[in-house]
This record gives C-alpha cells, sequence and structure tokens, in this order.
C-alpha cells in the first residue's frame, strides 16, 4: 500500500537527523531538546516544500515520545509510532489549515479546547500550517493564549510569509527560518532515492530534476515521481527528462553557442528555426541559452569551476564549456548574456516571441550595432584577438623576407639582360655570333634552373590536394558544418587520448570554421597556436581521430580565425596546411 504513496510521502522524514539542507534550524533544535530547553511556541518560516511542517511533526513527536528530554524520538514507544510516517496519528496532536480556518471563530474554539490536558502525551501540540492566513482578528484572539499558555500546551506556526503574522504573536515565538535546499545537497538526496527506488538515472538527468525542483525538496520529488512513472527498461535518461520537463537538450545549445562564438549567423536562425518547428517554448529556450552563458561567463572567470562545483555539470559537459569559453572573450560573454537577460525580460507577456528571440540572436551576431560600453567591450575583445593575429603578422611577414632574397634577383636581371644583349648582337651579327651565343645558353638554362625550383617546390603540394580532396568527399557522406560541429568534442577526446599537446592546442585556440566536401577547415586564434600545430604534425593526429570517431576522412586546413579579423583570410591562405 505504502508502494502508492506519492514519493515526498514515501520518503518524509521522521527525525531531525533525516531532514536535509536545513542544518542550521535542525541543529539548535535538536539542542534544545536534548537539554529540556523547549519554548512554548515556534514560527517556522521559509519557501515552499523545504521541511517546515515535516519539522513541526517531528518536534512534535520528540516533544511527546516516552524517553524525552531527548534529541531524536526513539521510534518506538506508542507516541512515536502513533506520530510515525503512515501511522494513525495522535489525538494530542492537532494539525489546523490556517487557510480555510484561520477567522476568529475558529481561533475562539481553539482557545476553548486548548485548556483541556492531553489524553495519553505529556503535550498538546497545535501545528497551525499557513499560519500567515490567519485574520487578524484570528490572531488578536489567540494572542492571550500564545502569551501565557498552559503548561501543557505547545504552539507550532508554519508560514512562507512570516510578515504577515502579526508582531505581537511573532514576538513571543522562537523564529526559525527554514531555506531552499542547495542544488547539490538535493541532488545527492534524489540520486539516492532513485537508487532506493531501484531505477538507473543518467548523471545528465540530475541537474534537470533539480532545476525543475527549485530547491524545494517536495517539488523535486513530485518531478521525479513522474520521470519514474515514464522511465523504460533503460532507467531515467536525459532524453526522457528533457523532453517531459520542457528544457533545451544540450546538443541543441551547444550548437547555438558555437555559431554565437563562431559568428555564424546562419546556423543560429536555423537553429531557431527548428525550435519553433518542434513546438518549444522560445521563452524556455532563451531562458536555457541564458543559463549556459551564465555558465560560460563564469568558466571564463574560473576556469577550474566545474571541478571545484561551482557549476553543477557533469564530466563531459564540463569539457565542452571550457572549450566554448576559450572561443569567446570575456566581454564578449558578458554582453551577450545581457543581451539575451534583457530579450529575455521583454518576452514576457510578449504576443510574438519568435520576433523577439530572433531580434537577441542580431544582438548578439552584431556587437558593432552596440554603441553601449557592453558593446565596445566586446569590439575591444575581437580587436584584441586582430592583435594576437598581428603578433602572428611577423610569422606571415617572412613573405617580405623572400623579398630581401631580391639580391638573387641579380642574377635573374643578369638573365634578363643577355637576351637584351641578344638582339644588341643583332644588329652585328658577323662579329662575334658564335661566341656570345654559347654563353648566354648556359647561363640561360641556368637562370630558369633557379625559378624553377621554386616553382617547383609551389606546385607540388597543390597535386597533393587535388588528389586527396575527391577521395574524401566518398568517406565523409552527408556530414555538414552543423554535424561536424556537433562531434567535435567527441572528436576531441580521441586527440586527448592519442596525443595531450595536440588536444590542448585544439581546446584552446581552435574552433570548426567550415566543411566543404572532405576539407575540415580549423581556424586558430592567432598564428602562434596555427604555426604549432602544423609544426608538430598535429594534422595527422586530428584526421586520424576523426576517422575512428565517426569513420569520417577529412583533409585538415589549419588557418588563423577569420570570424576575428576577415581581413586575416586572404594573407593566411597561402600557409594553409593539408594533412
Amino acid at each position: 500500500m505504502e508502494h502508492n504513496l506519492a514519493l515526498y510521502r514515501r520518503y518524509r522524514p521522521e527525525s531531525f537527523a533525516e531532514v536535509i539542507g536545513q542544518d542550521h534550524v535542525t541543529e539548535p533544535l535538536r539542542t534544545a531538546l536534548a537539554n529540556n530547553r523547549v519554548n512554548h511556541a515556534y514560527l517556522f518560516s521559509g519557501p515552499r516544500g523545504c521541511g517546515k511542517t515535516t519539522s513541526a511533526r517531528i518536534l512534535a513527536r520528540t516533544l511527546n515520545c516516552e524517553k524525552a528530554p531527548i534529541s531524536d524520538p526513539c521510534g518506538e514507544c506508542q507516541s512515536c509510532r502513533d506520530l510515525a510516517r503512515g501511522g494513525p496519528g495522535s489525538i494530542d496532536v492537532i494539525e489546523i489549515d490556517a487557510a480555510s480556518h484561520g477567522g476568529v471563530d475558529d481561533a475562539r474554539d481553539l482557545r476553548e479546547r486548548a485548556f483541556f490536558a492531553p489524553v495519553a502525551s505529556r503535550y498538546k501540540v497545535y501545528i497551525i500550517d499557513e499560519a500567515h492566513m490567519v485574520t487578524t482578528q484570528g490572531f488578536n484572539a489567540l494572542l492571550k493564549l500564545v502569551e501565557e499558555p498552559p503548561e501543557h500546551l505547545k504552539f507550532i506556526f508554519a508560514t512562507t510569509e512570516p510578515e504577515k503574522v502579526i508582531p505581537t504573536i511573532r514576538s513571543r515565538t522562537h523564529h526559525y527560518p527554514f531555506r531552499l535546499i542547495p542544488p547539490r545537497v538535493l541532488s545527492d538526496y534524489l540520486a539516492e532515492i532513485c537508487s532506493r527506488e531501484g531505477v538507473p538515472i543518467e548523471p545528465a538527468a540530475l541537474p534537470l530534476v533539480v532545476r525543475a525542483g527549485a530547491g524545494s525538496a517536495r517539488d523535486s520529488l513530485s518531478v521525479l515521481d513522474q520521470l519514474l512513472g515514464g522511465a523504460g527498461p533503460d532507467g531515467l535518461t536525459y532524453e526522457v527528462a528533457t523532453a517531459l520537463l520542457g528544457y533545451t537538450p544540450d546538443t541543441l545549445l551547444d550548437e547555438v553557442v558555437d555559431a554565437f562564438a563562431a559568428g555564424d549567423g546562419g546556423t543560429v536562425f536555423a537553429v531557431v528555426d527548428k525550435v519553433i518547428e518542434t513546438g518549444q517554448d522560445p521563452r524556455r529556450f532563451t531562458e536555457d541559452v541564458l543559463r549556459r552563458l551564465r555558465d560560460l561567463v563564469i568558466v571564463a572567470a574560473v576556469p577550474d569551476a566545474p571541478a571545484t562545483g561551482l557549476i553543477d555539470v557533469p564530466a563531459d559537459q564540463a569539457e565542452r564549456l571550457v572549450a566554448q569559453a576559450a572561443r569567446f572573450g570575456k566581454a564578449d560573454l558578458v554582453r551577450a548574456a545581457d543581451c539575451v537577460a534583457a530579450g529575455l525580460t521583454e518576452m514576457r507577456g510578449a504576443t510574438t516571441p519568435r520576433l523577439l528571440l530572433e531580434l537577441i540572436c542580431a544582438r548578439v551576431l552584431l556587437p558593432g550595432a552596440d554603441d553601449s560600453t557592453d558593446g565596445l567591450a566586446a569590439r575591444l575583445d575581437r580587436m584584441e584577438r586582430r592583435l594576437d593575429m598581428t603578433g602572428g603578422a611577423p610569422s606571415a611577414a617572412p613573405a617580405p623576407a623572400p623579398a630581401p632574397a631580391a639580391p638573387p634577383a641579380p642574377v635573374v636581371r643578369e638573365v634578363p639582360a643577355t637576351p637584351v644583349q641578344a638582339p644588341a648582337p643583332a644588329p652585328v651579327p658577323p662579329p662575334a655570333p658564335a661566341a656570345e651565343v654559347p654563353a648566354p645558353a648556359p647561363e640561360a638554362p641556368a637562370a630558369p634552373a633557379v625559378p624553377a625550383t621554386p616553382v617547383a617546390t609551389q606546385r607540388e603540394p597543390e597535386p597533393a590536394r587535388v588528389e586527396t580532396a575527391p577521395a574524401a568527399p566518398q568517406v565523409t557522406g552527408g556530414l555538414g558544418l552543423v554535424d561536424a560541429r556537433r562531434v567535435w568534442p567527441d572528436v576531441l577526446d580521441k586527440v586527448k587520448e592519442m596525443r595531450r599537446f595536440t588536444w590542448i592546442l585544439l581546446s584552446q585556440n581552435a574552433q570548426v570554421i567550415g566543411l566543404d566536401g572532405g576539407t575540415l577547415t580549423v581556424g586558430f586564434k592567432n598564428a602562434g597556436a596555427r604555426d604549432s600545430f602544423v609544426g608538430g604534425g598535429s594534422e595527422e593526429i586530428l584526421r586520424q581521430a576523426a576517422i575512428d570517431v565517426i569513420g569520417a576522412d577529412w583533409r585538415v586546413e589549419s588557418i588563423v580565425d577569420p570570424s576575428a579579423d576577415p581581413g586575416a583570410a586572404a594573407p593566411a591562405a597561402p600557409a594553409r596546411t593539408v594533412a
């Protein structure tokens, strides 16, 4: 029979030791009970579902325990059994719902009955729930009784709005404020309940339940009860939780955040269209994007935030957050979060939420159109990225270094000089045609031999590109840019197993820029990181990782990220590396 009860009733605490997240209340109460320093009236306040009424019942049970004074009920005496979870109750512990019994007549009736001694217990205890619903006249009728009650009488008021309890009553009570339960404590508690119920739950689904419960144990257990009812043979999966609770899947959030980082408006608005077409709530999606940006802001400020518990996310998602935060500037992230937060406020009550969502995305994508301080800071972030790349420009500046190779140009000048003298001997052919002809002849082949060498070295890589390019599309199939960005974290995980140096370069400095046929273009923040990637043979590691993870034999091209400086793409083009 008990198995059919709701979870929040089946697992209602029976002692203060079982109450979670309220140590600031339960420990002083246990000490007072053990020392027999109990007051005649208590006021328990706090958010709904955080344990006020449950603690009131435990307090009444402990007061009437046959072994009192004691900090926790023994659970063996008749009074403890009567007041236990699923017990018949005690005639000496009376619960009153003030929402329906808060008038002056109810208060007078309570006052008349309160003077009768308890039937079988040490104390007669009145638990008045929703005490803020008692009228002012009702409180005034109770005032004298609460101020000077008989020795056998105890009052426990429970309310979510203590300020509505009149000051004269409040001043006669010991006030204990309850708080929302911390997410980590609640998450561990829910995992323990799932274990007791014999239902496996994915670690990624737990934060969703905690978020839906909003710090309330009762609400979280109600949500978990619903999810466990719909769990299949695999237990409670992340997909089931997101579908039932209406939250945005992580893959969609990863897609839109990666597009924000790359300045890819096409992908951003495609995600918005997907949200609308699948029937998701635009407001909920905006809230989820804001929550993700908040996590990224914290990760950008504190890189080890997932490990220290500042952010409660699974390990695999923590790595993705660190990689995503590295693709933004700090001011860029803060500005994006501000834009989404302001837009979310505007969306409340709006009749066209899709339009507002698209406008929010447009603002995030265009910091140049924002003349506020945040917009300026975001543009400065991008300028710093350009400076990083300009710092890499000297490495691209070796292009002028060939220009100093102009000293060999005199050799080239001698070559044209001979052809110039070839027409000169034409007017004087008889004197020395044969002597000058052999001399230019050896110099002419030598002169072409000098330029021929660089031309050959420049053209040799090109046929390699042409040969590998057609083979790659056959392997990659229908994968596109969005798919490449979606599997990028998995590819990085494989790279980490193969070579940690390559993983550090890619996770901290690179992102997917494009996928054209069989060519994967990877953009680096600066030329230094790109040169380290190319010079260390890391492109072959990345290529092999892609083959192992998704079976795609991509040709890897590494460039300096053009999203930070579109003009830098042109000079960087000749230096692209092909694996």
